[in-house]
């Protein structure tokens, strides 16, 4: 019974973030925002109930399982992904180094701010 309640929860994020999605034309996919949603739920709640604790374990336990979609769609796409080859070479490139310069931005300022502000580390 626990893994219906934290499926139907999930399920239910999802729904109202395609919701806002819909009714706002925002550019963001909606399980997008309805995983934001669940976030800034639990973070008020401050903990995470058992039946979604459950189901959150066993989808992450399947989780390779998630990614045979995504495969299938770039085979799918491949000669598209073939004429366009030099954009998403770029695209990958930048958008990693991008993300190594936040996060070494943010573990910094994390440090800084474990560290009551001192300086000398």
């Amino acid at each position: 019974m626990d893994i219906l309640i934290g499926i139907t929860t999930l399920l239910s994020y999802q729904l109202m973030g395609e919701s806002i999605v819909l009714l706002l034309a925002l550019p963001v996919p909606g399980p997008v925002v309805g995983m934001l949603l669940l976030f800034l739920t639990l973070l008020a709640r401050g903990r995470v109930g058992t039946p979604l604790e459950s189901t959150a374990t066993g989808l992450l336990s399947h989780l390779s399982l998630l990614f045979v979609p995504a495969g299938v769609g770039v085979l799918v796409h491949i000669d598209m992904i073939e004429d366009e080859w030099l954009p998403i070479t770029a695209a990958l490139i930048l958008s990693t180094l991008v993300t190594l310069a936040v996060t070494a931005l943010v573990m910094k300022w994390t440090q800084n701010l474990t560290a009551g502000g001192n300086e000398n580390r």
